[in-house]
């Protein structure tokens, strides 16, 4: 049952307004969509995830994402117009990367991290989505950080017996490590479906949920936010911009 369970911290934006703002993320920045129209609202979207983690607590990821966007965009203004050939192909590759699929990663993480699996289901059944979907999403939602905690502990039983970068059975690391991530991942499968049942999910009867969710202010203004830049793209597509 604790599988199930989220210690998170809590976020000021509804479960559904993190969706929409994934797909937001996905389609304009991971996608491309709207192409040169949409440079600027990609742009923001690139920093949106950045500033909702900050406001969370979350500083490490934001502290590094920073360091990435800077290096990327410093290669890609400054040192990719120097060079030519592969060299050129590698740097754009890595520039483009970590400018398109890092918002998302972001923005995903800022969505699991600050919102549980009631939260996350009692959004789900507001839409109406249908359990054949929702189940599944509620049993990913808790196995990534689940599998994050167990490789942790994994990678400090190692360390304690020298398996590790520069230790004296360095050979060893992968096969001491990747063979009992792959069992836990099994394990934690299996119990977090058993949980799920556990708790309901997959009933004929309508569940019942203690979580109470609702739009805020912070929900309507992102709203307003993306709603104002998805009109600035497209009335900018069709030159009236």
């Amino acid at each position: 049952m604790e599988l199930m369970k989220s210690s998170s911290h809590k976020s000021i934006l509804d479960p559904r307004t993190k969706l929409i703002l994934l797909v937001f993320v996905s389609v304009f920045v991971l996608g491309n969509a709207g192409g040169d129209a949409a440079a600027e609202f990609r742009v923001a979207l690139n920093y949106l995830p950045l500033l909702l983690l900050l406001l969370c607590g979350k500083w490490k990821p934001v502290l590094f994402s920073v360091i990435f966007y800077s290096a990327a965009y410093a290669f890609s203004m400054l040192v990719m117009p120097h060079c030519k050939g592969l060299l050129n192909f590698l740097i754009l590759a890595m520039c483009g990367i970590v400018l398109r699929f890092m918002p998302g990663i972001l923005t995903g993480m800022f969505l699991v991290s600050t919102t549980t699996v009631s939260e996350f289901i009692a959004a789900m059944e507001k839409m109406h989505v249908s359990q054949k979907i929702t189940i599944p999403l509620a049993v990913m939602f808790r196995f990534f950080p689940t599998v994050v905690e167990e490789s942790n502990s994994i990678n400090k039983a190692m360390a304690m017996r020298d398996i590790k970068f520069g230790g004296t059975k360095a050979l060893q690391m992968l096969e001491y490590r990747l063979i009992p991530m792959m069992t836990c991942s099994v394990k934690i499968g299996q119990e977090l479906s058993a949980a799920s049942l556990t708790r309901g999910l997959g009933g004929p009867n309508k569940r019942t949920n203690i979580c109470k969710i609702g739009f805020g202010p912070a929900d309507f203004i992102t709203f307003i936010c993306l709603g104002g830049g998805l009109a600035f793209v497209i009335l900018r597509a069709i030159g009236i911009l």
